[in-house]
């Protein structure tokens, strides 16, 4: 399997250097060999979606999860998002209802595609962007986080009044690399039922996201388009 980048054109620019480098055709390489032997998530066609749905100078905000999916059917190349017709996990339900219960809506727990805000800006970025089948975690380490980091310095260093919502201590990890003079840095425990009732539920970020995008000169977020 090739993963010769085939990605949106302000991107490419952006992280040339990435593809370029040693460390990716390390990584190249170990994915050829990974999908030899195991089912991966997600498609190769996917794997740069959240890049390809919301362009370098598009991106208003930055959602950030760990890696995709691992089960079939559920990893489609944006954080927390899966295809229509599929189950909602747990952590979406989470994050649908602090929406609702932040923003006053009555979004349904039935709708998990997220790609309507892909298309207003919300960058929907995994650190780690494959996962072997059923393996959570199992392509960590291997070259990703390297790239995907390279992608949020970029974001800090070339754009100003961008909103960055850290969910969980992984993600939290990544605010030393966000410039918080220019941008707005969220940041609350992760939205998964281990851990949303310490401090997901009522952080309220979905409003000042949008209070913060407004007071920048952008429009906010229409978070409840994932319903319609």
């Amino acid at each position: 399997m090739s993963i010769t980048p085939k990605i949106e054109a302000s991107w490419l620019e952006v992280l040339r250097q990435q593809f370029e480098s040693d460390y990716f055709a390390q990584l190249k390489a170990f994915l050829v060999e990974e999908r030899k032997q195991h089912v991966c998530y997600p498609p190769g066609s996917q794997i740069f979606a959240a890049f390809d749905r919301t362009p370098f100078d598009k991106v208003k905000v930055v959602i950030l999860g760990q890696d995709p999916y691992h089960e079939p059917g559920q990893a489609h190349g944006l954080c927390f998002s899966v295809p229509q017709g599929i189950k909602v996990p747990p952590s979406l339900v989470n994050i649908i209802k602090e929406i609702n219960d932040d923003l006053g809506l009555n979004i349904p727990y039935t709708k998990g595609y997220l790609g309507s805000w892909a298309d207003q800006g919300v960058l929907l970025l995994n650190a780690t962007l494959t996962v072997r089948a059923h393996q959570a975690g199992a392509h960590q380490n291997k070259g990703w986080e390297r790239f995907t980091d390279a992608a949020i310095c970029a974001l800090s260093q070339q754009r100003n009044g961008l909103v960055f919502l850290l969910w969980g201590s992984y993600a939290i990890q990544k605010r030393s690399l966000i410039d918080n003079s220019k941008h707005l840095i969220l940041m609350a425990p992760h939205p998964s039922p281990l851990s949303a009732y310490r401090g997901f539920f009522g952080c309220h970020h979905f409003s000042l996201c949008n209070q913060y995008l407004q007071q920048e000169g952008q429009s906010p977020i229409r978070w409840q388009s994932i319903a319609e």
